[in-house]
């Protein structure tokens, strides 16, 4: 396995990481990063079979499970009723609940409700140039979540400020202040979800936390910390992700002047420049995979930026096609823990880049995208756009 140096925080890394992953494409299947560590899937083909294979999954074996430091406690007890980060049978319980409460016919209802609300955001775009993601990337995605779930939108804002100090502590450049702002997020967003159960449970509504306190498998109900686990990681997980491929997709089309949204092109946004780079598995069982021999406890990162750009799979791949037939992008992972907000994230996208270009023709750029330093995640900083020429 051929040794890569890379740090995830070079400048040039961060504004482009696809160059690298192409050198890294180059020597196989499976690179080793001495950055992070670990054993990378690179290809398409890997990453597609390494994100699918039983002998590995998302929770730490037990025996190797680190001690958490007290101040981080917080943070990780929710972590550990998070569909993201358990194995069956407790993850096939809570994703067969989550799964009722989250039906295509409830995501597909919400379809009025974001076109509607797409419009009322730009009915308040500013006259002069401004941040297209705090003025429409950012709000849409937390509050039709925000609808689906329940929780009151003039709480939005608190949303959106505690999902981004939480997720923070998935990036490189984690630190201690990024961390204890992580804490204080997880205690304000857990005091907010436990009291507003409590509501729910005395008065239940036409809403995702109603339903998943009624919802039952067999006889077991989530348990207080499993609802407010999920609600978070819906929140936070349904609010990042789109609004990194909001924001992507955006300075995408305003690059290559294309104006018409459809399914395709909705899907190549998706590929092209999708917001979540680097995704792990532990391997549970010794295995081979690639020619490559694994070991209990090893862990593997998929690639999933670097997937989404094989040449052997996408003819052309650095190009963006919206015309492309090709097979399923990785960007919303794979096997049992395949994004359960997928069929939202599609809507909200096709709707958001429907009603932005057909009420703003004018739209451009006024100055050069920026991607943050918020790698394994992929995003803009900001996107500076006006709306007339």
């Amino acid at each position: 396995m051929q040794k890569f140096q890379k740090s995830p925080t070079d400048p040039a890394f961060v504004q482009d990481p696809y160059p690298f992953y192409a050198q890294a494409r180059g020597a196989g299947d499976f690179i080793w990063w001495d950055d992070f560590e670990m054993a990378c899937a690179v290809s398409h083909k890997m990453v597609h079979a390494v994100l699918r294979d039983k002998r590995m999954g998302r929770e730490c074996p037990p025996e190797l499970a680190p001690d958490i430091p007290a101040h981080l406690r917080p943070f990780y007890d929710v972590e550990d009723h998070s569909m993201l980060a358990i194995e069956p049978p407790r993850h096939t319980r809570l994703r067969s609940l989550v799964l009722r409460a989250f039906t295509s016919r409830t995501v597909a209802a919400l379809g009025p409700d974001i076109r509607q609300l797409c419009h009322e955001l730009i009915d308040m775009f500013p006259n002069q140039p401004f941040d297209l993601l705090t003025y429409y990337a950012q709000p849409v995605p937390v509050l039709i979540i925000a609808r689906l779930l329940g929780v009151p939108e003039e709480r939005a804002d608190d949303l959106l400020r505690w999902s981004n100090a939480m997720v923070a502590m998935y990036q490189a450049r984690r630190t201690p202040e990024i961390e204890a702002a992580a804490v204080a997020a997880t205690n304000d967003f857990v005091a907010f979800m436990r009291g507003y159960i409590q509501v729910r449970r005395k008065t239940p509504a036409d809403d995702l936390i109603s339903t998943l306190i009624a919802a039952e498998e067999d006889g077991a109900r989530l348990s207080e910390d499993e609802l407010i686990s999920t609600c978070i990681l819906l929140l936070n997980a349904g609010h990042e992700a789109t609004v990194h491929t909001l924001g992507n997709g955006t300075k995408t089309l305003l690059e290559q002047g294309l104006r018409e949204i459809d399914e395709a092109l909705v899907e190549e946004v998706i590929r092209y420049d999708p917001p979540l780079h680097l995704f792990t598995r532990w391997v549970y069982e010794d295995v081979t995979l690639g020619g490559q021999s694994f070991k209990r406890g090893d862990q593997i990162a998929c690639l999933l930026g670097s997937a989404n750009r094989d040449s052997q799979v996408y003819t052309d791949a650095d190009s963006f096609d919206p015309t492309r037939k090709a097979p399923q992008n990785n960007s919303f992972g794979g096997g049992i823990h395949f994004c359960v907000g997928a069929p939202l994230a599609r809507l909200e996208l096709q709707i958001a880049l429907e009603v932005l270009f057909e009420r703003c023709p004018d739209l451009r750029l006024t100055e050069a995208p920026v991607y943050g330093d918020v790698y394994h995640f992929h995003g803009l900083e900001r996107l500076m756009v006006s709306t007339s020429r």
